[in-house]
């Protein structure tokens, strides 16, 4: 009893920490900038004594950007929690197994065959981008499960398939970016690489529903999740249905990758990284691994869009580069290692 009270004891110490470290980030993240705005006027903002124009910068540009990098964050690392759980492989994540790269090339489809233009894009566009996301990742899903199958799913054949897979999503993307203009072509190419500069309110109210909706069934599923890391055997003495559990899994790990990439388009390795260090900091269990995953990747997510915006100022990084930089890194490292 005692060893669960102190496991229990130390999830809420470290869920305190990571909600803390996210509260400075946004309070960094809403003074820093091109136009600097002193932390007293950040207050005096949010309170409602604030001239228009520091009201317009915060309300209207940081503080949607802050929210949907904290949307993202959380959806990409549970999803990649789910992927690694479901499949058994420490590898396993939707920007390097090709899920990513099916939703982005929906998009980019999308954008080709009805609206022209990625600058001109309708409010009923954007809300029906996450749904066009949906299609593309889950056929890349279904591909790689698929081709993957040879008597259960190896590890190692997964990665590679899904290396295979994104390689060819990618091809197809640039195919249709080359019939794009100039500057559709460089606005796609950025937006691919993970970038969420200039998102707005609208954005928000688009990725939200699926946010609110997919990470609590993830967590819904934790005893499923618990059952299934224990191999298939057990897990249907267990009573579990395997199989439908585990496609229901992954609809929901493609949900949650599909609509960030329809807002902040292919931003990868987030989940691969905070699942490993979550399983450091809370043990395996599901209950406690998710929702710390899902404030590890906001705060990840965060911390990369911080340092994207001001490194170079007044140009910006995208903040899919930033991941990227950090999580290649430590991809190679669990290469090396396994």
């Amino acid at each position: 009893m005692k060893v669960g009270i102190s496991q229990t004891n130390r999830t809420w110490i470290v869920a305190i920490i990571l909600l803390i470290g996210i509260i400075g980030t946004i309070l960094v993240n809403l003074n820093l900038g091109v136009i600097r705005i002193p932390p007293l006027e950040v207050v005096k903002t949010f309170l409602g004594h604030g001239d228009d124009y520091n009201s317009m910068i915060l309300m209207q540009f940081r503080l949607p950007r802050i929210v949907i990098a904290i949307l993202i964050g959380a959806a990409m690392a549970v999803s990649g929690a789910i992927l690694q759980s479901i499949t058994h492989n420490e590898l396993a994540d939707p920007g390097i197994i090709g899920i990513n790269a099916g939703a982005g090339f929906s998009v980019v489809l999308y954008i080709y065959l009805f609206q022209n233009s990625l600058s001109e894009l309708t409010t009923t566009s954007i809300f029906f981008l996450p749904l066009t996301a949906l299609t593309g990742s889950l056929v890349a899903a279904v591909l790689i499960y698929l081709l993957s199958w040879k008597n259960g799913i190896s590890p190692i054949r997964l990665i590679l398939v899904g290396i295979g897979i994104n390689s060819a999503f990618a091809a197809l993307i640039i195919m249709f970016q080359l019939k794009m203009d100039p500057t559709d072509f460089t606005r796609a190419q950025v937006w691919l690489s993970g970038d969420i500069a200039g998102t707005d309110w609208t954005y928000v109210l688009a990725l939200l529903p699926w946010v609110l909706i997919f990470i609590p069934l993830a967590l819904y599923q934790s005893n499923v999740l618990n059952a299934l890391q224990l191999g298939d055997d057990v897990a249907k003495g267990l009573g579990s249905r395997v199989e439908l559990n585990r496609f229901g899994l992954l609809f929901i790990a493609v949900a949650l990758a599909g609509s960030s990439v329809a807002v902040g388009g292919g931003i990868a390795f987030v989940g691969l990284v905070t699942p490993h260090l979550s399983k450091k900091l809370v043990g395996v269990s599901h209950y406690a691994f998710l929702p710390i995953t899902a404030l590890l990747g906001s705060l990840l997510l965060l911390v990369s869009d911080t340092i994207g915006r001001n490194i170079l100022s007044p140009s910006e990084i995208p903040v899919g580069l930033i991941v990227s930089l950090v999580g290649g890194c430590y991809f190679v490292y669990l290469l090396m290692k396994s």
